[in-house]
């Protein structure tokens, strides 16, 4: 076991005097202390100052965007619980990354966060941070004296924290205070509080003893170490998902079908909001496999997912598909209005081949194509059900595929009474002229 876990070739590179030497020397001591070898340790750092940690320590380390430490560690801690995973982040990084501090909190899993505290962006040139005290001088004019500043602690604990400290970053023992939030099983908070030589004690009177009878004035509201009532997150998550089902695996199509011919087919099916246009769109593409085609398909619909327009562009090939995009398909199901209002400019640009299949109630523009009327409202099929009955009727027609195919995509996408009424549509689609 090394006595050290500092990097030896890249000493702390502070300015003089700056805090944040002190919390690098007390973490190494806490982390000695515990017997953790280097690869034990991820640090997880932010910008700023305190973003420089992870290049002091022969540790693991990850360098993220300014505000996002915790999500980075969060995710290492998932994939590797084993991992002890500490975040530096300083006064700037938690106040851009706050959501990810209250996310944290409520999460509770096992990270430790050493905010380094120095009330301002220190390298970025002293402006204010989310902890600048209302009467402090910095380089943000009077913007500092329009905001409350926040307190670490606090508001760890609203946010359900078990673990928070207020703490100096020239107190002897820091490095204990440091081991005891690193041995919390749980997310812990410690607000480390220092000085910034560079910028901020320029021009606002701050001196370790100012720092010490400050928190000596609060220590009941910065101190908060609950008993663990609930189970840290990565161990509940584990214990979760082994209860799981296992997921299925996705659906698989072999050839089984010779297809109708060896053309490239571009399809669009243009319907509204609750006509499963996106799953009909998966069950032609999974007949085209069953045919030894390749497949792509696109969706398009409102973020109003119970209204607006419905679109799915498949694209079967015997030859590889570079391009997913149609602008002159083949084949339209054109089977409800608002998909076919968006998509006006489609129909002045068909082939006088292109092929389309049409519901009553639904209005198309001038089409030199031809048009399959389909009556499926007379027919007592419902309308959620159109786009697979179109489908029935392009596969009537026996050009794009043929009904063997598309049985076979309907078997292998559907289970049980879905499956019975699927296939029960293709009775009532036979009736139809």
């Amino acid at each position: 076991m090394p006595d050290s876990l500092l990097n030896q070739s890249r000493p702390p590179v502070f300015c003089p005097g700056c805090s944040h030497e002190r919390v690098v020397l007390a973490l190494n001591s806490a982390l000695m202390n515990m017997g953790l070898a280097a690869h034990q340790v991820a640090i997880v750092s932010d910008i700023g100052c305190s973003g420089l940690f992870d290049t002091f320590f022969n540790t693991h380390a990850l360098h993220g965007l300014h505000g996002r430490a915790l999500t980075y560690a969060a995710g290492l801690k998932l994939a590797c619980p084993d991992l002890t995973v500490i975040v530096t982040m300083g006064d700037g990084g938690l106040g851009i990354g706050g959501a990810h501090l209250l996310s944290a909190c409520r999460r509770n899993l096992d990270v430790t966060l050493l905010v380094l505290n120095n009330f301002n962006y220190g390298m970025t040139g002293g402006q204010f941070s989310a902890t600048t005290p209302v009467d402090a001088a910095v380089e943000s004019g009077f913007l500092n004296r329009l905001e409350t500043p926040v307190d670490v602690c606090r508001l760890a604990q609203a946010a359900g924290a078990a673990y928070t400290a207020a703490c100096s970053s020239f107190q002897k023992n820091l490095p204990q205070e440091i081991e005891q939030a690193l041995r919390f099983e749980g997310f812990a908070v410690l607000d480390i509080r220092g000085i910034c030589p560079g910028r901020y004690t320029k021009k606002n009177k701050l001196s370790p003893k100012m720092i010490e009878k400050e928190l000596a004035h609060q220590p009941l509201e910065q101190t908060h170490h609950l008993p663990i009532n609930r189970k840290e997150y990565g161990r509940r998550y584990r214990e979760q998902s082994a209860l799981q089902k296992p997921a299925q695996p996705p659906v698989s199509m072999l050839p089984q079908h010779p297809a109708p011919s060896n053309a490239r087919w571009e399809i669009m099916i243009l319907g509204d909001a609750g006509q499963r246009v996106q799953t009909a769109g998966e069950i032609l593409c999974l007949a085209g496999m069953s045919a030894g085609l390749r497949v792509t398909q696109k969706n398009d619909y409102h973020i109003t997912v119970l209204r607006g327009p419905s679109i799915s562009e498949i694209i079967l090939s015997p030859d590889e598909i570079d391009f997913t995009g149609i602008t002159k398909p083949g084949v339209i199901l054109a089977i409800g209005q608002a998909g076919v209002n968006t998509r006006q400019k489609v129909f002045r640009q068909l082939d006088p081949q292109a092929m389309i299949i049409q519901t009553p109630g639904v209005d198309l523009p001038t089409v030199s194509g031809s048009i399959h009327l389909a009556d499926f409202k007379d027919l007592g099929i419902k309308r959620e059900d159109w786009s697979l009955a179109a489908l029935m009727v392009l596969a009537r027609l026996g050009t794009v595929l043929h009904k063997d195919m598309l049985r076979s995509a309907i078997q292998a996408r559907f289970k049980s009474t879905a499956l019975e009424s699927a296939l029960a549509l293709f009775e009532k689609v036979e009736i139809l002229k």
